[in-house]
C-alpha cells in the first residue's frame, strides 16, 4: 500500500482518480503546516504540491520513503531538483497539461490582431457600423517564425502550417529531427528569422538569453508591418521596443497573453488599439485545469508503481505526441539491455546505442536511459532507476556512445542496436524492433539474424549445426517440465548456430545444467528479460 500526500489543491477529480486506487491511501491536508509536514513526510511514498511547499534538502533528507514529488504546474522553483536527484526522488512537472490552451490562445491573438477583431468588436458595439477602417491581413501564405520549437512551439507550427503558412523556427537546442518533424526550415539565427517573418510568435522560457529578444538593438531588422504575438513568458519582447515599433508603424499589432509585471494596471502597450493583451489566460481553461491534476496523478502513480514517468524533470522529458511514438522501444530497449550481464561477466568498457530508421528521428534520450537502467539492473538491482542510470554507468567508467542513422537496419524500418564492449574486449550485440502489434522482437544478437518475440523467460544457446540438436533439446526441456512458447534458429556460415527459445516459466540451473551437458551444445543461458 502507497501512502500519498497531497499537501496542494488539484482537481476534484484528480483526487478522485487517486483515491480510487486500490494499492494507495491518500491523506489530503491542504495548507498543511511545515512543522507538521516534517515530522510526518516520513510516512509517505510520493508528495504532490502546487507552488507553495519548499521541497528542499530539510524534507528530503526526513523524507525516507519518498519516491516521487508531482508538481502540479510547469514551474518548479520550489523544488529543489539536484537534491531529489541525490535523494533518487523523481520529480514530475506536468508541462503538456496546459500547451494546447498556451498553443490555442497565441493562435486566438494572432487573429484576433490580423484581422482587427477586438477593435471591430468595440466600434460596432458603440453604436457605429464601417468595415473600411478594419482592413487586415490573411494568414495564407505568410510566413511565420517560431522562437523556441518545443511543446508549444512544435503544436503552433503543426496548426498554422494548416493555415497554409510557410514556417521557418530558430531553436539552437532542438535537433533537425525536431525541425524537419514539424515542417519548419530552420534558421541558424534569430536575426535570419526577424528579417524574413510576417508574423512571429515566441515560445521559449524566461531566461537571461531569451530576455529583451525583441529589443531596440534589433527591432530595425524586422519586416515592416510585422505581427508580433507573446504567449509564453512577461519580458520576452522588449515592451518599450514594441510601443516605439507600434508608434512608427514599423510592427502592425502585437498580441500578448503574458506581461513584465503581474498583475498590473498601466502598460506602456495600452495606448494602442493595435496590441491586444488577457490577462495571462493561456493556461485558464476547464481542460487545462482538469489535465494539471489528471496529469500529476498519473505520474505520481507510474512512478509509484516502477513504469515510466514521462514527465519527470530529472529525467529526459518528452512530449506527449513523441512518447506515443517512443513509448514502445522504452520497454524494448530496457529488455535488451538486460541479456549482456546475463550472459557475460565481464566489466563493461564501452556501450554504443544506435538507432535506425524512424525512430532515430525521435527524442530518444529516455530510451538512452533506459537501456542502461535495463544493462544495469541484473548487478545492482534497485540501485539503478530511470534517474541515476547514466551516472551509475559513467562512474563505472562506462564510455556511452549514441548514433542515429537515417538507414534501415536490413529490412526493419525502425530498429534499436546495443553493442557492449567488456573490459577483455568481449563484444555483444542485440537489435530489436517494435513490430506492428507493438510486439517487442530480437532481429539480431551476435551478429546472427533471428526474428522473436520477446518473453519473460527465454533460453539463448549456441550449437554445432548439424542435426537432431533442437529435438535434443526439446526432449531435455521438455523431461523438465518446461514448455517452449516459440523457438527461433539463426545460422551464419561456417559458424555454430544459435538458438532462441520462449518459455512459460524460470529455468533453473539444474535444467540449464541438463541442456550445457548435451554433446552439440556449446553454451546455453537462461534470460530474466521481464520488467
Amino acid at each position: 500500500m502507497f501512502r500519498v500526500l497531497v499537501g496542494e489543491y488539484i482537481d476534484d477529480h484528480a483526487i478522485a482518480g487517486l483515491t480510487s486506487q486500490k494499492d494507495v491511501k491518500v491523506d489530503i491536508k491542504v495548507g498543511i503546516s511545515r512543522e507538521e509536514l516534517l515530522n510526518t513526510i516520513h510516512e509517505y511514498d510520493a508528495l504532490i504540491v502546487r507552488s507553495v511547499i519548499k521541497v528542499n534538502r530539510e524534507l528530503l533528507d526526513k523524507a525516507k520513503k519518498l519516491k516521487i514529488v508531482g508538481r502540479a504546474g510547469n514551474g518548479t522553483d520550489n523544488i529543489d531538483i539536484p537534491e531529489a536527484t541525490a535523494h533518487g526522488v523523481i520529480v514530475a512537472n506536468t508541462p503538456d497539461s496546459n500547451t494546447v490552451s498556451a498553443c490555442e490562445i497565441a493562435i486566438g491573438l494572432m487573429l484576433a490582431s490580423a484581422r482587427n477583431i477586438v477593435a471591430a468588436n468595440n466600434f460596432i458595439k458603440s453604436g457605429k457600423w464601417e468595415r473600411e477602417i478594419f482592413v487586415g491581413n490573411e494568414l495564407f501564405e505568410k510566413t511565420l517564425g517560431i522562437i523556441g520549437l518545443g511543446r508549444i512551439g512544435s503544436l503552433m507550427a503543426k496548426r498554422m502550417k494548416a493555415f497554409g503558412m510557410n514556417l521557418i523556427a530558430y531553436d539552437p537546442y532542438i535537433s533537425d529531427e525536431i525541425f524537419k518533424r514539424n515542417g519548419c526550415k530552420k534558421v541558424e539565427t534569430l536575426d535570419e528569422l526577424l528579417e524574413a517573418s510576417d508574423v512571429i510568435t515566441i515560445h521559449t522560457p524566461k531566461t537571461s538569453e531569451t530576455i529583451d529578444m525583441i529589443n531596440k538593438d534589433n527591432i530595425s531588422k524586422l519586416k515592416d508591418g510585422v505581427r508580433l504575438v507573446n504567449a509564453a513568458r512577461g519580458g520576452l519582447f522588449n515592451e518599450e521596443a514594441v510601443a516605439e515599433g507600434l508608434r512608427s508603424g514599423k510592427i502592425a499589432s502585437f498580441g500578448y497573453d503574458v506581461h513584465t509585471v503581474e498583475p498590473r494596471s498601466e502598460c506602456v502597450l495600452y495606448e494602442f488599439e493595435n496590441a491586444i493583451t488577457t490577462p495571462h489566460i493561456g493556461a485558464t481553461t476547464y481542460e487545462a485545469q482538469r489535465n494539471v491534476g489528471t496529469q500529476v496523478v498519473k505520474q505520481v502513480l507510474n512512478g509509484l508503481r516502477g513504469e515510466i514517468v514521462e514527465t519527470a524533470v530529472n529525467l529526459p522529458s518528452i512530449g506527449r505526441e513523441e512518447y506515443a511514438i517512443v513509448k514502445p522501444y522504452i520497454t524494448l530497449a530496457e529488455r535488451l539491455g538486460k541479456i549482456y550481464f546475463q550472459i557475460s561477466k565481464d566489466a563493461i568498457s564501452n556501450v554504443t546505442i544506435n538507432y535506425y530508421g524512424e525512430i532515430a528521428e525521435q527524442e530518444t534520450a529516455l530510451v538512452d536511459a533506459t537501456t542502461l537502467k535495463g544493462l544495469l539492473e541484473p548487478v545492482l538491482k534497485e540501485e539503478v532507476n530511470y534517474i541515476n542510470s547514466r551516472s551509475l554507468a559513467e562512474k563505472r567508467g562506462i564510455d556511452i556512445t549514441v548514433n542515429k542513422k537515417d538507414e534501415k537496419y536490413k529490412n526493419y524500418s525502425s530498429a534499436l542496436e546495443i553493442v557492449v564492449i567488456g573490459d577483455e574486449g568481449k563484444k555483444i550485440q542485440v537489435v530489436g524492433t517494435v513490430g506492428l502489434n507493438n510486439d517487442e522482437r530480437i532481429v539480431s544478437i551476435k551478429d546472427h539474424d533471428v526474428d522473436i518475440v520477446i518473453a519473460d523467460n527465454m533460453i539463448y544457446l549456441s550449437n554445432n549445426d548439424v542435426p537432431g540438436v533442437i529435438g535434443a533439446v526439446g526432449a531435455i526441456l521438455g523431461k523438465e517440465n518446461i514448455n517452449i512458447a516459440t523457438m527461433n534458429v539463426g545460422r551464419k556460415e561456417n559458424e555454430n548456430a544459435i538458438m532462441l527459445l520462449t518459455v512459460d516459466s524460470e529455468v533453473e540451473k539444474g535444467s540449464l545444467k541438463k541442456l550445457r551437458a548435451l554433446d552439440q551444445i556449446n553454451w546455453a543461458y537462461y534470460l530474466d528479460l521481464s520488467i
